[in-house]
């Protein structure tokens, strides 16, 4: 009797050991993997913000009149800014720079002899903020009119910039995603497998250069501010499951 027991006992074992095995080899051949897309969005899109400016300057050997004489030029300049329909409160002018002037003096032997003061150069910046972009850029193109009255307006190139940025990020983010949905789905359906749930998703850097240009993105992120026609583009990387 108990020998018939044992062999039952040891038939189930032998049995239940079978089944596990079984599942085992089972879930060990069913074939499950990841897939790895990037995808991109990008767009192109006008500056609608400028930022301008323009150095002016005077010289003189006595300080006071180089104030003085600086004065009227930022006048004139402020006036010549009015009559091209710049409002005041996107013209600017900034603290006056003042920077004492030396010319080296030498014996007639050639020595050295020190620094001969010559005068004072004082310095004042005007920069001018606008969301009329072709406005202001005639201006900073037209602004020689004023070496006419005898001012020399140093102009630096205009920057541009786009206000609704943050928008735009959006935007291309969801692009990069589909794209890079699609992506896998077409690399999934064409292998023969499944495509499964999204497993990590990873933005790449927000790239901004001029349209048509050869400028290389950089590590950190391209800003181009020198360009009023943009190109914006920014990667996706996705991690999908595939069965």
């Amino acid at each position: 009797m108990k020998k018939n027991v044992s062999a039952i006992v040891f038939a189930i074992a032998i049995i239940v050991a079978s089944v596990i095995l079984g599942n085992a080899v089972i879930n060990r051949n069913k074939k499950t993997g990841t897939i790895a897309v990037t995808g991109l969005g990008k767009t192109n899109f006008t500056s609608d913000l400028i930022v301008w400016e323009a150095k002016f300057s005077q010289v003189n050997s006595d300080l006071k009149q180089a104030y003085s004489d600086l004065k009227k030029d930022k006048e004139s300049i402020l006036i010549y800014f009015k009559s091209k329909g710049l409002s005041d409160d996107i013209i600017v002018f900034n603290a006056v720079e003042t920077n004492k002037n030396f010319s080296p003096n030498y014996s007639t032997d050639g020595k050295y002899l020190g620094q001969d003061f010559t005068g004072y150069t004082l310095s004042q910046t005007v920069q001018i903020n606008s969301n009329d972009v072709e406005k202001v850029e005639k201006i900073s193109r037209e602004v020689t009119e004023l070496l006419n009255k005898g001012i020399q307006l140093y102009s630096n190139p205009p920057r541009y910039y786009y206000t609704k940025l943050e928008d735009l990020k959006i935007e291309m983010i969801a692009q990069a995603t589909d794209n890079a949905h699609l992506r896998a789905k077409s690399i999934a359906e064409n292998s023969g497998a499944i495509l499964g749930e999204l497993q990590t998703a990873q933005m790449g850097i927000f790239q901004i250069t001029g349209q048509n240009s050869n400028e290389d993105y950089s590590w950190g992120g391209a800003y181009n501010t020198s360009s009023k026609e943009k190109t914006a583009s920014i990667t996706m990387k996705l991690n999908y499951l595939v069965k």
